[in-house]
């Protein structure tokens, strides 16, 4: 079966390429190209320079719209938030997002659905930038708190191209509660969409931001679906599920990669759709494209110079390593790195005399290895962009000890625990300074004070608890960090 399966993939490919040689406006075949990026959070590259940039990614837009007229660009999802810039203090409020929809709108976006990260921001600002897109929002089951669309947000899409209807609908997590936001069930709605849909159009196209769990699920369950765009994983993947071998597509976040999607319909008698299908990665061998890298300039200086306005110097070079510091989100959110590691240490560090540290680690939101190298305030920045207050605290052990086991619990989410001077877990017994954890013991405690007044997942026991009492306020974890970098590595040049 395998093996048939794979002959089917090779062929299909092999048929394509000659398809796209031969199709024409005139003749049986339409081509129609699409451009995928997912959960994209930062304008500039990323990997010191080396990957990802929407300046580069507006070139490759030119190119291939320049080979074929049918090309459009997508996103699926997460573009308003996290990053570093778009904290910046703008006008009464922040940049939240605003530069991103700028340089999106230079770049040429066509189509983007919500992501969960759309709602990390505030309600007038999350309406502004909707109003500033000069693209079109998609939203089959996401809604404002009153069940009804979003102003100018359509729930599904069609597009007709050569006399070919392309059919989109798009479906997101249900995650990011807010007081503005309402959700419906994904497959209940995908049901709908799929049934209203699929006989109107030649093409049907699921644009996604869900686990990709859920997104092998919307494979199997509605094998009608041609494709599906998705993000919300950060990390390329390409899968083939269901009864008609449905494809799934995500590319890497920050547009350290794209897909390029050929579809080569047959509108002769058999209506036959071919997929070919392309990872793209993003590096300095593209070079930018004028417009878009000039609204990115633009908005990098406005938000460097809101952070001077708050007492950062964002080009300012902190400190020298000889190590590379990885902050992924793929490692951060499982296990300690270096970068984790320093950041857990930095809370001890101005908070003398605890015994241990802890924080979340969703706060770590710069999906990126900051290679060895100098190191900059923006930097530090991007690390953690939504900056927050050391506290002290005291604790029993018994209370901590199901904080840890609590925090290990969360793996693979934000709300993992990373840990300074603790050791342990996964079955082996929790080591505070190399003596075992005393559940009868209390313990001095630095933590985030975002764990202690909002809380995460799972968590929610040590918010407003009388007995995890916030006793000191050590200041903002990013200033703590840069002081870290500099005892660590030494002062920067």
């Amino acid at each position: 079966m395998l093996k048939k399966f794979l002959a089917i993939v090779v062929l299909s490919f092999l048929l394509g390429i000659s398809n796209l040689a031969c199709s024409g406006p005139h003749g049986s075949q339409v081509r129609i190209t699409i451009l995928q990026m997912n959960d994209v959070y930062e304008m500039d590259p990323v990997s010191g320079g080396k990957e990802g940039g929407l300046a580069r990614v507006a070139t490759l837009h030119d190119q291939l719209s320049k080979t074929n007229p049918n090309t459009i660009v997508v996103l699926a999802g997460d573009l308003f938030s996290p990053s570093a810039l778009g904290t910046a203090p703008y006008e009464s409020g922040r940049l939240d997002g605003k530069q991103m929809v700028a340089a999106m709108n230079a770049l040429g976006l066509d189509y983007i659905t919500f992501g969960n990260h759309e709602f990390d921001i505030k309600k007038r600002s999350f309406y502004d930038r909707l109003k500033e897109s000069e693209f079109s929002w998609i939203s089959s089951n996401v809604f404002d708190e009153n069940g009804k669309p979003f102003p100018g947000v359509a729930d599904t899409e069609m597009i007709e191209i050569d006399g070919i209807k392309v059919g989109i609908f798009s479906l997101t997590i249900k995650k990011n509660f807010t007081n503005y936001v309402s959700y419906e069930d994904p497959f209940e709605v995908a049901q709908k969409k799929v049934a209203e849909l699929k006989p109107k159009m030649d093409i049907l196209i699921a644009l996604t931001h869900l686990t990709i769990e859920d997104d092998i699920k919307l494979a199997n369950r509605f094998p009608e679906i041609d494709m599906i765009i998705g993000g919300h994983d950060h990390e390329n993947m390409q899968y083939w599920r269901g009864k008609n071998y449905t494809p799934i597509f995500k590319a890497d976040a920050n547009a350290r990669t794209v897909y390029i999607h050929n579809l080569v319909y047959d509108k002769g008698a058999q209506k036959k759709l071919l997929i070919n299908s392309k990872l793209k990665q993003i590096t300095d061998s593209l070079p930018d494209q004028a417009k878009t890298a000039k609204v990115v300039e633009k908005w990098r200086n406005i938000g460097y110079n809101s952070f001077r306005k708050a007492g950062f110097e964002p080009a300012k070079v902190v400190t020298s390593t000889n190590v590379e510091l990885d902050g992924l989100e793929a490692s951060v959110r499982n296990v300690p790195t270096k970068l984790t590691e320093l950041i857990a240490q930095s809370m001890l560090s101005v908070s003398q005399g605890a015994q241990l540290s802890f924080y979340n680690s969703g706060s770590v939101r710069i999906d990126d290895v900051i290679p060895a190298g100098k190191i900059t305030e923006y930097d530090v920045l991007r690390v953690l962009p939504f900056g927050g207050d050391i506290v002290t605290t005291k604790m029993k052990g018994s209370l901590l000890k199901r904080t840890l086991d609590q925090g290990m619990a969360n793996k693979a989410t934000g709300a993992y625990l990373q840990k300074g001077n603790v050791t342990g877990g996964d079955g082996k017994p929790w080591m505070v300074g190399g003596n075992i954890l005393d559940e009868k013991a209390t313990y001095s405690v630095a933590t985030a004070k975002f764990l202690l007044t909002v809380g995460d997942d799972n968590l929610e026991f040590l918010v407003n608890n009388p007995d995890v009492p916030i006793i000191e306020n050590k200041g903002d974890v990013r200033k703590a960090l840069i002081t870290q970098l500099e005892k660590t590595f030494g002062e920067g040049k």
